[in-house]
């Protein structure tokens, strides 16, 4: 990691940009993808299987013995830590349920909101070397708690044409019966456009690399909505001179290790720290199996000695982190002045891991800045809001010559003349 000393406020928007992957012809790649598949379907997605991972896929649907011999293979403590994640996710998102009251604006004229679920969702996971299985709990439990009538899923398989077990498993106990074994940007051209197997959805969720990214930002310009545009992994975390530097360490690496583009910054006001957790960092990082990959994303970290712990609260808004760990005596007192972040872990015992798995807060966040104007997935993210209005007699009466004169400023006589027969009828029968 670099170390950065006192950096000019000037600076720090350029300090806080992320790496950026050049490749010049992703759009056109992933955009023949999406064509390729709307037009072929299913034939479209084996033949990828086939090209991409030398995989003869002769059925895209998992199923129930592939499901039953995942339920077989998992471990039975493994399968209790997933229950007591599960179990705490649901908690944590059941609190998102509310309803709004019914607002008279002026008498006669009722208006409410309704939270109604979306229809139909396909959720993306990825695979690879870390098939992430916890992903399946963060978007499977909103979606069903939201009430989506239909929740699919889609996940690589492997070179054995398999899909993990415990991704098969963590869907099945999340209540997912539609699974299929396809993965990057032709899982999402699938989903967004329905092929002879896989049913079209209307919004999109989930990680993954940059093709999976780039065709979800490219289905939405034909109607498929997605959660967000998510990029590499990152950390932000702000820690004074009594931070323990092993458990800095120790959450550096725990993002670093999610990829070579996943980025992690750390922030002090301590210049004795600071080399307290480089040196701790390396000793962490040898013992790694991911040592390679983490290695490579912390070439693209640095490490920020700032003034003052306010300052760097004011560095971490300017990054707007995907996680922001404060790592201080009173890290309350900090938390109240982060205002771009997508979640905060607050204290030396609240690492990042907590969050990715099973403290009950999601983990599909906001990445590049982008917690700035969005937050992480939730139950409404699953949900559309529906806005209703009841006029009376009285209240069209109250507020029809607003609209009248408003529609006639703006030129639009058939929306005014709406309002003027109503006003004459009820004129009328006086």
């Amino acid at each position: 990691m670099k170390t950065i000393k006192n950096p000019p406020s000037s600076i720090w928007n350029t300090l806080c940009s992320r790496p950026e992957v050049k490749r010049e012809d992703l759009e056109e790649l992933v955009g023949n993808i999406l064509d390729d598949v709307r037009k072929k379907g299913d034939e479209a997605l084996k033949r990828y299987a086939k090209k991409f991972d030398n995989i003869d896929l002769k059925q895209l649907e998992v199923s129930d013995e592939d499901i039953e011999k995942a339920i077989r293979q998992v471990p039975d403590d493994l399968k209790e830590a997933i229950a007591l994640a599960k179990s705490n996710i649901e908690k944590f998102h059941k609190n998102e349920i509310y309803s709004e009251p019914v607002i008279e604006t002026v008498d006669g004229v009722k208006c409410w909101r309704k939270s109604v679920a979306i229809e139909k969702v396909g959720l993306y996971i990825p695979g690879g070397t870390a098939p992430l299985f916890s992903t399946v709990l963060m978007l499977a439990v909103p979606a069903k708690i939201a009430g989506c009538k239909e929740i699919i899923l889609c996940t690589p398989p492997s070179k054995e044409g398999e899909i993990n077990p415990v991704v098969l498993y963590t869907a099945h106990i999340s209540g997912i019966k539609k699974i299929y074994k396809t993965g990057g940007a032709q899982a999402i051209a699938a989903m967004a456009f329905g092929t002879e197997t896989i049913p079209k959805v209307y919004k999109i969720f989930g990680p993954g690399n940059q093709f999976v990214t780039k065709a979800k930002e490219m289905v939405r310009l034909f109607g498929t909505d997605i959660d967000m545009p998510a990029g590499p992994s990152e950390v932000l975390v702000i820690a004074d001179k009594n931070a323990n530097p092993r458990f800095v360490a120790a959450d550096l690496l725990s993002q670093a290790e999610h990829g070579v583009d996943s980025q992690v910054v750390f922030l002090t006001n301590s210049e004795e720290l600071i080399d307290k957790v480089q040196k701790e960092t390396q000793e962490q990082l040898s013992l790694l199996p991911r040592k390679q990959t983490a290695e490579k994303a912390l070439d693209n970290s640095i490490s920020v000695l700032l003034g003052s712990l306010d300052e760097c609260v004011e560095f971490s808004n300017c990054y707007a982190p995907e996680h922001l760990i404060i790592a201080t005596d009173n890290p309350m007192e900090l938390a109240d002045k982060v205002i771009n972040a997508g979640s905060v872990f607050l204290g030396e015992y609240s690492c990042e891991s907590a969050g990715d798995y099973a403290s009950g807060t999601n983990h599909t966040l906001p990445t590049k800045g982008f917690a700035k104007v969005s937050g992480g997935v939730s139950v409404d993210s699953f949900m559309k809001k529906i806005t209703f209005q009841h006029l009376t007699a009285k209240g069209i009466t109250t507020i029809g010559g607003a609209i009248e004169k408003m529609a006639a400023a703006e030129g639009l006589d058939a929306h005014k003349n709406a309002v003027t027969i109503r006003l004459k009828s009820i004129r009328n029968k006086k």
